[in-house]
């Protein structure tokens, strides 16, 4: 059995075992195509979890939630760039928005030698929040779990209740203290848009990465058994962004395997010139036999940040025929990444004041 890990830094490999060990519906090529958004259209959604009770909200334009969130552990790389573009999406359909900047979830379930203290989790959600309105996000969509309303607090220890020791080491293999606090603030994270309080019951939204899956199982089946009317919270799963070689995810933990939005322009220049390729090992061969755009994780960057699909097919058939070389493969993407980061990093500059008055208040 494969297992699944929410805080590990490897990338899942067998998409369909999984599914089928845990109960995941992968998502039809039709309600991909009636989305209308890149991120279905390229395959980057694999998915889900009850999402067809969404899509009928966005078809009939009724209101719906849309929740996620990050832990503020560390700098954005472009992994993170696609939950935002996922949540963004979902906001553009007529969602009621709750992004949760996550630094109380970060204090507890990170190392010490990480994020020693709140402290360093609060400086950490500043950047983060800065580079959320940078991608677009508005202060209203955004929260932080430290400053949030008392009754968000009394609602994570309502659902500490909901739960057993045997349940919690059953889905995650262990009981660390620090990790179970955390999961009781993701729980009520999901869940306390329904309250009455808040948005009120209605089918809510959570886009995550697949490894995020025992959060989404627990989260639901925790709904099931609280004395209110909530709907049961949907999931949809995208694919994790490989990291910069094989084998690894993008990581905040691992800077090698990542491409951070605070990098330095010659940095990220270096690691796209650095990233693991498809290309043969000699022009001649690759003129001949073409690139292997299934493992050329450059190429994999541009599908799930490129916008223009039209034009990264044309280039995708081009590598794929030899006719492109992996060094002009990565020089379009250095073309295309360098300017969008650079104007990111100028925004999020401009953000920072607004940042550190929503983290600190």
């Amino acid at each position: 059995m494969q297992e699944i890990d929410p805080w590990g830094q490897f990338a899942i490999k067998d998409y369909e075992h999984v599914f089928k060990e845990f109960g995941l519906t992968a998502l039809s090529k039709d309600i991909s195509s009636r989305m209308g958004s890149f991120l279905f259209e390229r395959g980057v959604i694999v998915a889900q979890r009850d999402f067809e009770k969404v899509v009928k909200r966005i078809e009939s334009k009724k209101p719906f939630i849309n929740i996620t969130g990050i832990a503020s552990s560390g700098p954005f790389h472009l992994g993170h760039k696609v939950d935002v573009d996922l949540f963004k999406f979902f906001k553009s359909k007529g969602a009621k928005n709750y992004f949760a900047v996550s630094d109380l979830d970060a204090f507890l379930s990170r190392p010490d030698e990480k994020i020693p203290d709140l402290k360093s989790a609060k400086k950490w959600a500043v950047q983060n929040v800065a580079d959320l309105l940078a991608l677009g996000l508005e202060k209203e969509d955004i929260y932080v779990q430290s400053k949030k309303q008392t009754r968000y607090y009394e609602f994570a220890f309502e659902l500490s209740k909901k739960i057993t020791k045997n349940t919690f080491e059953a889905v995650y293999g262990h009981v660390d203290l620090g990790k179970v606090a955390a999961n009781f603030l993701q729980y009520a994270d999901i869940m306390h848009p329904q309250l009455e309080e808040f948005s009120g019951p209605m089918p809510s939204i959570t886009g995550i990465g697949l490894d995020q899956d025992p959060h989404a199982r627990l989260t639901r089946d925790i709904a099931k058994r609280l004395p209110y009317k909530l709907e049961i919270p949907s999931f949809i799963y995208f694919k994790h962004q490989s990291g910069l070689q094989p084998g690894m995810k993008m990581s905040a933990s691992h800077p090698q395997t990542a491409i951070f939005l605070s990098d330095t322009l010659a940095e990220v220049e270096k690691k796209i010139k650095r990233a693991f390729s498809g290309g043969q090992p000699t022009v001649e061969e690759h003129r001949s036999k073409g690139g292997n755009l299934e493992i050329d994780l450059v190429f994999e960057m541009l599908k799930f940040h490129y916008p223009n699909t039209k034009e990264l097919g044309k280039i995708g058939s081009e590598f794929s025929s030899g006719k492109m070389l992996a060094s002009e493969l990565k020089q379009f993407a250095i073309d295309f990444f360098v300017p969008l980061l650079k104007e990111h990093q100028a925004k999020a500059a401009e953000n920072l004041k607004l940042a550190e008055k929503t983290v600190y208040g």
